[in-house]
């Protein structure tokens, strides 16, 4: 741990649940249920596509007509019923959001505005909120920014919130890159088509001390930016291989160590290929993969928020979710894909997401005993 302790500082971080809504439940036991199931949120919406198209998507039924408002608002109350005035609006806690678009609804207003208004007004927090917007790698750097905060004792504890929702704005972007699947996705299948999108809002708090809630200690993680392309992953997955090795580097964990990765898994030609290609590059193609979007779809900045949630639930409940949708190699460098559920122990846990304009991220998660 010596290195580690180097490049990190003294403080400990630890991470434990807040909330989750998503197509498949409002809390974390509901999701829980869901995942042992092998539940999917993805169903077929009518009329959904640019020319009136039927399109697969996970998108949330209860929403108001202001969607992102809505979400983020319900999001909000279950945090006020869950923690104290005290603790929400001390001067050491600190707020992240994490969003890809925010409330597009308003274009060509600023997206992000209702964001910190519907939070100033619910939680009434100490600090403004910061936003991070850094395509579909928002949410594990919004986890890696809070912290820094906390190491560098700015504050306290951190209030981590990953939210997106669906709009014509999206599902037609998707649609001109031709990135949509026409079924419901398959990550790292022989027969992938794309992306299925989706919505969801997940909530962390990460604090430098423990209580008596399920927690795990953050360990490390870092970014890299291979500038590959605008929109596609490089070939070589040097971004993420770059980004996985400095996540080690600062852990202080070996990578013998690793139980267990949930990889960002779009389903994608290129995305898949690229994950495969920089994990085994990285020596890491054996240990037990999956992607969380084949129950969720790409919930874009809410998804690297969600993704830990369900990696920290798989921790507390020591099992393994299948990978839905996987049931042949489709990679050029074959990955140990979860293909059913088990029940397996898992002490540390890795978490990665690639994005848009080549951004990469990770993170390292540790059980705490």
């Amino acid at each position: 741990m010596g290195k580690q302790a180097k490049l990190e500082g003294s403080l400990k971080c630890y991470l434990k649940y807040g909330a989750l809504i998503s197509p498949l439940g409002q809390n974390v036991q509901d999701h829980y249920t869901a995942f042992c199931d092998n539940k999917s949120g993805i169903n077929q919406e009518l009329g959904t596509g640019f020319n009136s198209e039927d399109l697969f998507l996970s998108k949330i039924k209860h929403l108001k007509n202001s969607r992102y408002n809505s979400l983020l608002e319900l999001a909000c109350k279950k945090i006020v019923e869950a923690y104290s005035s005290s603790f929400l609006q001390s001067e050491k806690t600190g707020i992240i959001v994490s969003t890809t678009k925010a409330n597009l609804e308003v274009l060509p207003s600023d997206t992000f505005a209702s964001t910190i208004s519907i939070i100033k007004n619910i939680l009434n927090p100490y600090h403004e909120p910061i936003i991070i917007s850094n395509a579909c790698i928002s949410g594990v750097i919004a986890i890696n920014t809070a912290a820094d905060y906390i190491r560098s004792s700015k504050f306290d504890q951190v209030i981590i919130i990953g939210i997106d929702v669906l709009s014509d704005f999206i599902v037609y972007g998707f649609q001109s890159l031709f990135a949509l699947s026409n079924e419901a996705c398959r990550p790292f299948d022989k027969n992938r088509k794309g992306i299925t999108l989706g919505e969801a809002c997940g909530i962390l708090i990460m604090k430098n001390t423990l209580d008596d809630d399920f927690s795990v200690e953050y360990l490390a993680g870092a970014t890299s930016n291979d500038a590959n392309h605008i929109s596609g992953p490089s070939r070589s997955g040097e971004g993420l291989f770059r980004a996985v090795t400095k996540a080690i580097e600062r852990s202080g964990v070996s990578k013998k160590e690793i139980d267990f990765i949930s990889s960002h898994g779009t389903a994608t030609l290129y995305n898949d290929e690229m994950e495969s290609v920089a994990l085994h590059r990285l020596e890491l193609n054996h240990i037990p993969t999956n992607s969380f979007k084949g129950y969720f779809g790409h919930t874009l900045g809410a998804a690297g928020i969600i993704e830990t949630i369900m990696c920290m639930v798989s921790m507390e409940k020591s099992v393994l979710f299948k990978s839905i949708g996987f049931s042949e190699v489709g990679t050029t460098e074959t990955l140990n894909i979860v293909s059913e559920n088990s029940n397996v122990d898992l002490e540390i846990v890795l978490k990665t997401a690639s994005g848009f304009g080549g951004g990469n991220a990770a993170l390292l998660l540790k059980q705490v005993k």
